[in-house]
């Protein structure tokens, strides 16, 4: 897709399939802690916690799927579609063998790994199948990040959106047959979760590549699994691992914060649980605003349009915080109604309508923050929200999660304050620094970059 066409089509319409794409990926997990929560709170809350630890390697994989997307967009912005294909074909064996050393150790390790998040035992018998099988297997998500990351740099929104909405609907299917042993087949639990959202995510992987095939005509030969291009791996990584730096920060600090819960107690924690479930949902438009953006600044620096670039994050901060508002207030006005679908339990229903009042301060102030964050990526200013990043994350989210929330006495509405504080905070940083177009010497050196490629 050339920048002209981008550029007509809009933020909306580049955005709303990634919205569904990034919910359906969010979607297995939070079928799983529905369905096995009519198993009980501690069944959803151990599963919680080990999707916790998936989520966390899913993230590491994703920042050579962030790199990768916004690699590709600066050479398609230069009409190059040679070397958008070879950067596509080294990501994919790049995040092949990271997939598959980090499935060996979760498969090997995943008793230790949740002993370090001290976890009651009444929820670690749940946790630990639950993550073997789902770790076991992660180089299937991280084949299908990288699948994703093509599609969508290339501006076919839909055809990904398209695949995570069947992955879903098949993991769906297979979790009320293999969770609670309908039709002959015998009742896992969660092990059955588990095993349905493996089976669902191998065959989204096969759809995956017929869908480059056709789409892009591209095909990944097999020497791509062992012969890397040192360049393009560097240029990726240039981009890729401050992403994954500050990504990976926020769910260490994020694991942290959740130990903190954990000795709140069993109620608290599957409240916490419940209400993550729900706010996913919520954060999952704020990140789909934020890519949608990248894509289209990360065509415009490749295409050396920079200020094309700078007034398109205008724009999208002003469209992504009027939506994130209106989408909000909608969730907090069913809250009650929503945390009913997972418990019976009236403290943490009341509780958990409590937390997503104090979303509506939360979530414009992610979306801030991430749209920004994603915008400064795609000009190649990619340090700048890590360094950030570190410091108010541990400084101020943990920080005052543990004041607030342990210190002060005010349980999970501490921690979502401490939440609100740190996503406001780092989103004016951000901010200040596209404000100052400290970003266009960045965006210049990405251009001489592609010009000498």
């Amino acid at each position: 897709m050339n920048t002209n066409k981008l550029q007509k089509l809009g933020l909306f319409a580049v955005t709303w399939p990634i919205f569904i794409e990034q919910l359906s990926h969010i979607l297995p997990g939070m079928i799983d802690v529905f369905m096995i929560s009519h198993l009980g709170d501690a069944a959803a809350a151990g599963v919680s916690v080990a999707n916790q630890i998936v989520v966390f390697f899913i993230v590491l994989f994703s920042f050579v799927g962030l790199g990768c997307s916004v690699v590709i967009t600066h050479y398609l912005g230069a009409q190059d579609k040679a070397g958008a294909d070879r950067v596509a074909t080294t990501a994919v064996g790049v995040n092949f063998w990271l997939g598959a050393i980090i499935s060996a150790m979760t498969f090997a390790f995943s008793n230790q790994m949740l002993g370090l998040l001290q976890l009651p035992a009444a929820l670690l018998s749940y946790a630990q199948p639950f993550l073997a099988l789902m770790g076991g297997t992660l180089f299937l998500e991280a084949l299908n990040i990288i699948f994703g990351s093509v599609l969508r740099a290339h501006g076919h929104t839909r055809d990904a959106m398209g695949v995570a909405l069947g992955m879903n609907l098949l993991n769906i299917g297979l979790n009320v047959v293999l969770i609670f042993g309908y039709l002959g087949f015998p009742e896992l639990g969660v092990v059955g979760a588990a095993l349905s959202t493996v089976i669902s995510r191998a065959i989204a992987c096969l759809v995956f590549i017929w869908l480059l095939k056709k789409r892009l005509h591209l095909h990944v030969p097999f020497t791509a699994f062992w012969q890397f291009s040192r360049d393009i791996i560097k240029k990726i990584l240039h981009i890729g691992i401050p992403s994954a730096g500050e990504n990976l920060s926020w769910w260490t600090s994020f694991m942290v914060i959740t130990y903190f819960i954990a000795q709140m107690g069993e109620t608290s924690m599957a409240t916490f649980t419940y209400a993550m479930q729900l706010s996913m949902i919520m954060m999952m438009l704020s990140i789909a605003i934020g890519i949608g953006t990248e894509i289209m600044i990360g065509h415009f620096i490749g295409a050396g349009e920079i200020e094309l670039a700078y007034r398109q994050l205008l724009r999208s901060l002003r469209l992504g915080i009027a939506v994130t508002v209106v989408m909000t207030a909608i969730v907090v006005l069913f809250a009650s109604s929503l945390f009913g679908l997972f418990s019976s339990n009236p403290a943490i229903i009341a509780s958990g309508a409590v937390l997503l009042r104090v979303s509506l301060l939360l979530e414009p102030g992610r979306t801030f923050n991430l749209v920004v964050i994603n915008s400064l990526r795609a000009t190649g200013d990619a340090y700048f929200p890590l360094y950030v990043g570190i410091i108010s994350m541990w400084g101020i989210a943990v920080s005052l999660a543990w004041v607030f929330g342990i210190y002060f006495g005010w349980g999970l509405v501490g921690v979502w304050c401490a939440f609100a504080i740190d996503e406001w905070v780092r989103g004016i940083l951000m901010y200040r620094r596209w404000k100052s177009r400290a970003w266009e010497k960045h965006a210049h050196a990405t251009r001489a970059a592609l010009r000498n490629t």
